[in-house]
């Protein structure tokens, strides 16, 4: 079987792409062809890659909504960038949160993720249907359906909190009639579609080469752990925790001896990596596909610095500008030169200045002139895989854990210190909040600019004190607005998120 990567464009034969202007909207092209298929082992295998195509996706809407960027311009890391504050309001709208239910990314992010639940739930349901079909097949098949699902479910409750639960396939007259779940019984969805995943005996603990980017068990059970975390009572945690330590103690995953090999691309699914997006430059995407059209990462175009001419870096669009704040709280750990770029330190590089210029910019995914597509349009088609969940952030996740519900804090500090040993830290001694403070703190500088902070930051009730100068109002900026287009093709049975 070849790299799920190199397969992505075949979900358009499936007809599942097609949209209009909102999620509700969304119908397979050709319903014979639809009802058709799924009679094969090749046929079901498409469409679970039709699912797994839409983790790539960053040009939903028309606009761009990557998720990584997205997150880290709503956080102190970053700021939105670009040419002018006019470049991408959607993305300043977040970055200074003068969001709007017309005003965000928020469209992109709901059409997005609704059209990957969409695509589980017809799969899930089409298996059910097959006859003559290998039973070990569908049941993997089954789990990285509903790991995939719970993915983008923990993604749409994250964003936006009150969402509608849809676990199948809908008839025409149940289109317009959604209306939102209460946010515990989402969350009681996503849990049990991904112990589902777990238990089903079929889903490996490791893939080879061939199936880079596929579900294993342990990504089944560091997601899940994470969606206890964020859930945050004190049951939740201490099954998080436990999910963790079964995760570490696994035998499948390690650290990177060296931090700066991690997003390399010769340390892609390499021992660190938990769960990983494919990206690739085979599609030699060009402007007439751009919505969600090409296989390849546009964050890394996003983030390249700005008419950039000089060693190394390939010259971007200049977003996602890293903040005075991250690049001095940075300064001295070992991890800053892999972490952030200071152009103006670069000898003989020249650039221009965009809007909110710093001076530095993202590192980890910045790109790379030597790994510039050679067909396509350069900018859509950057080969660099998004690392999801990795073994550091399961270390410091489990920490978190272990303090928050009480549990052995030795082994939160091995966990903590597991992370600093690898660039040369000493070790944290500290117990309790102090303990907890530290894990927070290295959460930081670890997973700098990769899109988790912002989420720290709220599931831990610090994004008020942290963000208030960027205009966060507690209450309200927690999420997103509902897209207002989805209120109004419902009329009003979606209802808006508070004090939007």
């Amino acid at each position: 079987m070849k790299k799920l990567t190199s397969i992505f464009a075949i979900a358009v034969l499936l007809g599942l792409a097609a949209c209009s202007e909102a999620w509700l909207e969304i119908e397979p092209r050709g319903t014979e062809l639809e009802t058709n298929f799924y009679q094969n082992e090749e046929q079901v295998f498409q469409g679970l890659v039709a699912i797994y195509d839409v983790l790539q996706w960053g040009g939903s809407n028309g606009d761009w909504t990557m998720k990584t960027g997205l997150l880290n311009t709503a956080s102190d890391d970053c700021y939105a960038g670009g040419s002018d504050a006019s470049d991408q309001p959607s993305w300043v709208a977040w970055d200074q949160f003068n969001l709007d239910p017309f005003l965000g990314p928020q469209q992109g992010l709901w059409i997005k993720n609704y059209s990957g639940i969409y695509r589980a739930n017809l799969l899930l349901e089409k298996i059910d249907q097959t006859e003559g079909i290998d039973e070990a097949f569908l049941n993997r098949v089954s789990a990285e359906a509903k790991f995939l699902r719970a993915y983008f479910y923990f993604d749409l409750i994250r964003f936006f909190r009150n969402v509608p639960l849809i676990t199948g396939p809908l008839g025409a007259d149940d289109l317009y009639t959604q209306e939102q779940a209460n946010p515990e019984d989402v969350y009681a969805f996503v849990v049990q579609d991904l112990e589902d995943a777990i238990g089903t005996f079929e889903l490996p603990d490791q893939v080879g080469a061939a199936e880079a980017g596929r579900v294993t068990t342990g990504a089944a059970k560091a997601l899940l752990g994470k969606v206890l975390l964020y859930r945050g009572d004190n049951a939740s945690l201490s099954e998080a925790a436990t999910l963790f330590q079964e995760v570490i103690n696994s035998g499948f995953y390690d650290l990177e001896p060296n931090f700066g090999d991690i997003f390399t691309k010769d340390k892609e699914f390499g021992i660190e990596s938990v769960f990983e997006i494919s990206y690739s430059a085979e599609q030699r995407g060009g402007w007439e596909n751009f919505v969600n059209g090409t296989e390849g990462n546009y964050n890394v175009q996003f983030f390249g610095i700005r008419d950039y001419v000089g060693p190394d870096f390939s010259p971007g669009w200049g977003f996602c500008p890293v903040t005075e704040d991250l690049e001095a709280f940075m300064q001295g750990d070992p991890r800053y030169e892999h972490t952030i770029i200071d152009v103006d330190a670069i000898p003989g590089a020249s650039y221009s200045e965009g809007y909110q210029h710093t001076g530095f910019f993202i590192r980890k995914y910045a790109p790379i002139e030597a790994e510039k597509a050679p067909d396509g349009e350069p900018a859509l088609n950057w080969s660099n895989n998004i690392r999801e969940i990795r073994f550091a952030d399961v270390l410091l996740m489990a920490a978190e854990a272990l303090v928050r519900s009480g549990g052995d804090q030795t082994l939160a500090q091995d966990y903590l210190n597991r992370v600093r040993d690898r660039v040369g830290l000493g070790p944290v001694t500290a117990t309790g909040q102090a303990l907890l403070d530290a894990i927070y703190t290295e959460r930081r500088m670890e997973l700098a600019t990769e899109g988790h902070r912002f989420f720290d930051l709220v599931r831990t009730g610090r994004a008020q004190q942290v963000l208030a100068d960027e205009g966060f109002v507690a209450g309200k900026h927690e999420v997103l607005p509902i897209p207002q287009t989805e209120i109004d093709i419902t009329n009003g049975t979606l209802e808006q998120n508070p004090n939007y």
